[in-house]
């Protein structure tokens, strides 16, 4: 068992890399965390990236305050891992399109035409690019 607290390593890397769900939390003053599951990508620089709506909660909530949380879990019938990224967010007008189009894949069968669809969706929505800038990443390994 290990737990430890650095930048992002490159194991954490490799477990980010795979497709798994991110659970990401913003800061909401006197409100409990509201954690949504979303799609991400850990990148080579240490910052994790993610896309969504640019009217959403998650938005307005880091106009307000840029603190965020992602926690990415290992799923059921693996051993234990998990890795908690938190840092302050910029909200990016580029870029978002471009990410969607390459996580999406890793998440869905584009060959399925309603998956196809769905991507065309998303595409048309007006997405910005939400980047985690680590302050502090732990994990965890059994």
């Amino acid at each position: 068992m290990s737990t430890s607290t650095s930048p992002l390593t490159t194991q954490d890397l490799e477990f980010l890399g795979r497709p798994l769900h991110g659970l990401l939390s913003t800061a909401a003053g006197p409100l409990p965390p509201q954690p949504r599951p979303v799609w991400f990508e850990a990148t080579a620089e240490g910052t994790i990236e993610l896309f969504t709506e640019s009217d959403s909660l998650k938005v307005r909530r880091l106009h307000r305050d840029p603190r965020a949380l992602i926690t990415v879990v290992a799923p059921v019938g693996e051993r234990e891992q998990w890795v908690s990224v938190v840092g302050r967010t910029t909200i990016e007008s580029g870029g978002a399109n471009d990410l969607c189009s390459r996580l999406a894949p890793r998440y869905w069968d584009l060959e399925d035409p309603v998956r196809a669809e769905d991507l065309a969706g998303m595409l048309a929505m007006d997405l910005v690019r939400v980047v985690i800038h680590p302050e502090t990443v732990r994990r965890f390994t059994y």
